[in-house]
């Protein structure tokens, strides 16, 4: 036997459209409506998270020393600030 739990939630307006369209569509209540998106929505699962890559050419940097440039760089900004009396 499945357990049962009784809760009060709030829902945002666009879940309660959805709710209220399955209500309609089905003509079923609130409580079964709710119940059937949240099963499909848990049996549909997430897809993976994929990030787009993008081939961007040869480095025009050797990145082996990439935190020298960064050092270098901002040395550079620190000096010219200290030029200008900022």
């Amino acid at each position: 036997m499945m357990s049962r739990m009784r809760t009060t939630v709030t829902l945002d307006d666009d879940t309660t459209n959805l709710v209220r369209r399955r209500m309609a569509e089905r003509g079923v209540g609130f409580k079964q409506a709710l119940n059937e998106l949240i099963r499909e929505t848990a049996e549909r699962g997430r897809p993976p998270f994929r990030t787009p890559t993008y081939a961007m050419g040869q480095a025009t940097v050797d990145l082996t020393k990439a935190l020298q440039v960064a050092g270098q760089l901002e040395d550079d900004e620190i000096q010219r600030k200290l030029h200008r009396g900022v």
